[in-house]
């Protein structure tokens, strides 16, 4: 079964390289194929190149979809790194 979610971007500079390794970081602990959607965009979110050709900028609002057996967990793992700005202080 295949669940989605809405993230937004909180980020001053958007999701940069620093913030997409976080996430990447994230993403590869979980067995579920997870993809991130922004437009007609969708990337694997585990994938460094797939994140940064988001090109998400503050504000942007990216779905993600999570399939798989920690596909739950992955969902409110990635929405909490986005909440708390990807572990990034704001410059």
């Amino acid at each position: 079964m295949k669940l989605t979610r809405e993230i937004e971007i909180l980020n001053s500079q958007g999701l940069h390289a620093r913030p997409a390794t976080a996430l990447v970081n994230l993403t590869s602990r979980f067995k579920s194929q997870l993809f991130l959607v922004r437009d007609e965009k969708k990337i694997n979110a585990k994938s460094i190149l797939g994140v940064l050709v988001l090109a998400a900028e503050k504000g942007a609002k990216l779905r993600v979809e999570a399939e798989g057996t920690d596909a739950q967990q992955a969902l409110d793992a990635i929405a909490e790194l986005a909440v708390n700005k990807f572990g990034m202080s704001e410059e």
